[in-house]
């Protein structure tokens, strides 16, 4: 289990059952900030780096991430409140189908 930190944009952390959940809020992600024409790691060069949501994906134990969105790997634009309540669904699933299936349950 632990926290890691993403160049002042996101974090990821990885829970005791081997899954893993990252948020991204930068400007190559799925969120306000999302900024194709930005310099990059513009972040890091902000003491705060703030966004009303974010990108997520959830990473399974063998490192893989899970096919969580329509058709990508990542869902965006998540408010903190949806970011919350899939945090804590990650970290009590038993499986991959478990986590999915919540996830379109919630209907993000």
């Amino acid at each position: 289990m632990s926290f890691e930190a993403t160049y002042n944009k996101g974090f990821r952390m990885n829970f005791e059952n081997g899954f893993s959940i990252s948020v991204q809020w930068g400007s190559m992600n799925y969120c306000e900030k999302k900024n194709l024409g930005a310099e990059y790691k513009d972040e890091i060069k902000n003491n705060i780096w703030e966004s009303a949501n974010a990108e997520i994906a959830i990473i399974d134990p063998e490192g893989e991430m899970l096919a969580i969105g329509d058709e990508d790997s990542v869902i965006g634009w998540c408010t903190p409140d949806e970011v919350a309540k899939i945090i804590q669904g990650v970290s009590l699933a038993e499986s991959s189908d478990e986590i999915i299936g919540e996830i379109k349950l919630l209907k993000i």
